[in-house]
């Protein structure tokens, strides 16, 4: 299993060295590039085959014996793809967060979105789990949904460190609102989901005044614009396949 907050991103791998030693000789490894691609290739295998475990506990708790019976099927569908929507966005935000980290050409902010997108594990294992127990699964597309994201971080990345936290933090203010819905579209019986995603909720808000904190840049208008249309093909899709 990967430490997925310890991992170096690219870019950053500093020249360090592995040393094994016999009795007249040692054999040193030099990190470079290719192992942060693999090490990138291994986080990314972990997240889209269901790998990762959250270190939180549910904030639902453990499921009780007939907690979901409320639920009929249309409910229970309904219920699935939307946290099935929600797990893709945690899918993407593990993608984003790397991406950003990736391309950073400051240590400090690419250690802060490695540790966002640790934080972020919770929420995709949450998520996770939540599908399970509605009998469904994750998007059939998430792996076109990661390597889209991941592109899309590094390249907010490459623009400078207040843009990149400024896409982070319009990022997050979206998510909220997106997350604020699904509060109210949740079938009245799915309390678990819904305390999922309430915790969720608080936790991108945190995440956005951090990234608000460092002097995240307004992202304008247009940009914005171009965000909340994406997010809609990416969740109108999730919720059906």
């Amino acid at each position: 299993m990967v430490d997925f907050n310890a991992v170096t991103p690219l870019g950053h791998m500093s020249t360090g060295q592995a040393v094994a030693s016999t009795q007249s000789h040692r054999i040193v490894r030099r990190h470079g590039w290719f192992d942060s691609v693999l090490a990138e290739l291994d986080v990314a295998l972990q997240v889209l085959g269901g790998g990762v475990t959250a270190s939180r506990p549910n904030p639902a708790g453990p499921l009780i014996a007939g907690q979901d019976a409320g639920l009929d099927d249309s409910a229970r569908r309904h219920a699935a793809g939307l946290m099935r929507v929600n797990h893709v966005g945690e899918v993407c935000a593990q993608a984003l967060y790397r991406g950003q980290a990736a391309a950073s050409r400051d240590r400090d902010h690419a250690r802060f979105f490695l540790e966002a997108a640790a934080e972020e594990v919770d929420h995709l294992g949450w998520c996770a789990q939540r599908l399970k127990e509605l009998d469904s699964r994750p998007s059939l597309l998430n792996p076109l949904w990661y390597a889209g994201s991941f592109a899309l971080g590094a390249l907010a990345s490459r623009a400078g460190a207040e843009r990149s936290l400024g896409f982070m933090a319009e990022t997050e203010r979206q998510v909220e609102a997106h997350l604020d819905s699904h509060l109210t579209e949740l079938p009245v019986p799915d309390t678990r989901s819904r305390e999922i995603v309430e915790k969720m909720k608080q936790d991108e808000a945190q995440h956005r005044v951090s990234a608000e904190h460092r002097g995240a840049a307004v992202v304008p208008k247009p940009l914005r614009t171009a965000m909340r249309l994406m997010a809609r093909v990416m969740t109108g899709t999730a919720y059906k396949l």
